[in-house]
């Protein structure tokens, strides 16, 4: 609108002659400023890419926006090493793992806080404000008073560390990278450099403070000034918004052309006469219009909140024209419906009709002031004063017709589907360790350990182990890695049951550590083959039908019991008992590391656990424990002897092969057998074979005494005896 200004000045001081030289040089000026298309201000771009640049201007933010940073200040990776395994004959591994620390500037305006933050496109910080990875951040809003950050200080010493005041900057302490490869991450952030929307007022002030805003209460999430001057900030919010400059006095105002039309002045009717020959002679006032132009559509980019700022485009309601699609790069945050509403107002703007008044009148308000906005008592609309000449006994008006900003209403738009990032806090580990029997494989001289790590929600990302046999003694067993597993807790007592057959009675409610955690049925060759083995409490089940009942609850059925030797614990379930499915997702745990299992803690910390989570190892020993013999029976022969036999399992052998012993798997065969109370047995023998002969003469005295007339039997392996067998003599 320099043609306005300078031609009011070259009128105030060289007369009619001096304002059209003005109003000329004006035209050029407001050609070479905002009327040519080739000069850029700041525009929407994809999101940028994190640099380390000297030199690079830092942006302006307004509002809320996400952009990346530059960074300023980096120490060298550290490296970290993990010792592993080992002991035993184990070969022991060393884990590498590395950190950094960093600082990134962010604005050269004051900011509010630090929203999100991405890393190579993946969510490094949630809303709530937590990392998603190992590390701090700490964040300096960039006022004048701040102070130095103490990281930077202690790296850099006192004396050569700025407090980069001014400057909004975040910093990284030992941020972990093995999830970027081991390199800095690129980095972006969601500033929120105001706590509420940003208008085009608030903009506009903060670039060019000498100038006035007036009726620019507009309201956009965010905006970003990266580049470029003033005035081409000023050329990019118009080419969307219209606006409108004028001379104030001594002062610029700037406001939204055609805003509050109803508000403003009202010119006084035409004045007749004048030395030209024309309508404007007769009537006071004439009018030119323009052929209505082609109509077109127009489009808008920017950036989208509801896609996590990625950028978004949207067009103009209506049918599509021909031609080009006339598209507006505004880097702007607001919402897919206030982007389409404004799309339609810059093409109802765009077809607009030019639409030319000049106008006579006698006196004129001081108020109506170059680029002023006025109503005409002869046609409707808003009109803004172009130039004006002073003739003898009135005022010629050179006016245009302004389209403005209004609108038809709100527009309804689909922001595109985005697959978002899961952005929840990471919950705390949920941690158990137990041991199974030997299921066969390798060669059963070592426990089967394992930890069942799991979290109530997909958030969780894993957990360091470790074991402890001491309050001071922490030994490193490695990463459960961050696949959950299943585990839960039974919501009632399991009952007894035959191990012996398929239980199709039984029916035990277990709630799951987390309600997106799941289990899923199989048939009869699928229990054959093995699956749905899980554990609960101390023995070990296969379930064939699991009834989802909501809530992380399933109801199991269709139970085979005391799989693996385990039918000894049937009997001692009760409710709360802890359930884990035995999968793929369990972590085994190296026994030379733990230690003796039965006074081991296993430890498990990840980044949502402000204490350790912890777990004493379940059915420690069951590993080299040999099996409970069966099928016992003992029998009182006529002369009063007694016989007694059982039937030898072994560890690891799960199998019934016909014609075929099954194999020891212990270093001797050993059988403890004993006469009444176990506790306190009146007699104990030791065989080597899986049978008792008692002569008379030891049998009489032993089923005459008042002892219960019961036989105790249990193999004694290589490192713990069985659980027993016990067989009742008849009278």
């Amino acid at each position: 609108m320099a043609t306005l200004i300078l031609s009011a000045v070259g009128t105030a001081i060289g007369g009619p002659v001096g304002g059209a030289i003005g109003a000329l040089i004006g035209r050029q000026v407001d050609s070479a400023i905002i009327g040519a298309p080739h000069r850029e201000g700041p525009r929407l771009k994809d999101l940028a890419v994190q640099t380390s640049s000297y030199g690079a201007p830092l942006p302006l933010h307004f509002g809320r926006m996400r952009a990346a940073g530059t960074v300023i200040w980096a120490t060298e990776l550290v490296e970290h090493s993990e010792r592993q395994g080992g002991g035993k004959g184990r070969p022991s591994v060393t884990a590498y793992s590395y950190t950094a620390s960093f600082a990134v500037a962010l604005a050269s305006r004051p900011i509010a806080r630090i929203g999100r933050v991405w890393a190579d496109g993946n969510l490094l910080r949630g809303e709530a404000g937590d990392l998603k990875a190992g590390g701090t951040m700490r964040v300096h809003t960039g006022h004048g008073d701040q102070r130095v950050d103490p990281l930077i200080v202690q790296a850099e010493g006192a004396a050569n560390c700025p407090a980069f005041r001014h400057t909004a900057y975040a910093v990284f302490e030992d941020l972990e990278l093995a999830d970027f490869g081991n390199r800095l991450p690129s980095l972006t952030f969601e500033v929120f450099a105001d706590d509420d929307d940003c208008t085009l007022a608030r903009i506009v002030r903060a670039i060019a403070p000498q100038v006035d805003c007036e009726n620019m209460d507009a309201a956009i999430a965010g905006f970003t000034i990266d580049s470029g001057r003033a005035v081409d900030t000023l050329s990019t919010l118009s080419n969307a918004f219209a606006l409108a400059v004028a001379l104030d006095g001594n002062r610029i105002a700037v406001s939204m052309a055609g805003a509050s039309a109803n508000t403003l002045p009202m010119l006084d009717m035409p004045v007749a006469g004048g030395a030209q020959a024309d309508t404007v002679q007769q009537t006071g006032w004439s009018r030119q219009r323009s052929p209505l132009p082609e109509a077109r559509q127009a489009g808008l980019r920017y950036y989208d909140p509801a896609r996590d700022y990625q950028p978004g485009l949207q067009r103009s309601p209506g049918r599509a024209a021909p031609g080009d699609l006339a598209v507006i790069d505004l880097p702007a945050a607001m919402s897919a419906a206030k982007a389409r509403t404004l799309a339609g107002t810059v093409a109802r703007r765009a077809a607009y009709p030019a639409d030319r008044i000049r106008y006579r009148v006698g006196t004129i308000d001081p108020a109506i002031r170059p680029g002023a906005c006025v109503r005409l008592p002869v046609a409707a609309g808003t009109w803004q004063v172009d130039s004006w000449e002073w003739q003898a006994g009135g005022v010629m008006l050179d006016l245009r017709a302004v389209p403005g900003n209004a609108g038809s209403g709100k527009s309804i738009a689909d922001p595109g589907r985005a697959n978002l990032p899961l952005d929840e806090p990471v919950p705390p580990t949920v941690l158990d360790a137990f041991e199974v029997p030997w299921d066969g494989t390798g060669g059963g001289n070592a426990p089967s350990l394992f930890a069942a790590a799991s979290a109530v929600s997909a958030a969780w990302r894993g957990a360091a182990l470790f074991a402890q046999q001491s309050a001071d003694s922490l030994v490193p067993l490695g990463s459960t890695g961050r696949q959950r597993a299943i585990t839960g807790t039974a919501l009632g007592a399991l009952p007894a049951s035959s191990p012996l057959l398929l239980d199709r009675s039984s029916r035990l409610v277990v709630r799951l550590s987390a309600v997106d955690l799941d289990l899923a049925p199989t048939d009869l060759a699928g229990l054959v083959r093995g699956g749905n083995r899980a554990m609960i409490g101390d023995e070990i089940v296969q379930f064939a039908r699991c009834e989802p009942l909501g809530d992380g609850c399933f109801a199991l059925s269709g139970l085979l019991r005391g799989r693996g030797g385990t039918e000894w614990a049937i009997g001692n379930h009760q409710s709360g008992d802890p359930f884990v499915l035995l999968d793929n997702a369990l972590v085994p745990l190296d026994p030379a590391a733990v230690g003796e299992a039965t006074v081991a803690t296993i430890l498990a910390t990840g980044l949502g656990d402000g204490n350790p989570a912890q777990s004493a190892i379940r059915s420690a020993g069951a590993t080299l424990r040999p099996l409970a013999p069966v099928h016992g029976k003992a029998a009182k022969a006529p002369d009063g002897s007694l016989h007694a036999s059982w039937i030898r399992r072994a560890r690891g052998a799960w199998g019934w092969p016909d014609y075929a012993d099954l194999p020891l798997n212990e270093t001797r065969e050993i059988w403890d057998i004993a006469f009444g109370d176990p506790a306190a047995p009146l007699a104990r023998w030791r065989t080597a074979e899986a049978v008792l002969d008692l002569s008379p003469e030891t049998a009489q005295p032993l089923l005459g005494s008042e002892a219960p007339r019961r036989l105790t039997i249990r193999q004694i392996g290589s490192v713990s005896a069985s659980h027993p067998l016990t067989i009742e003599i008849a009278a």
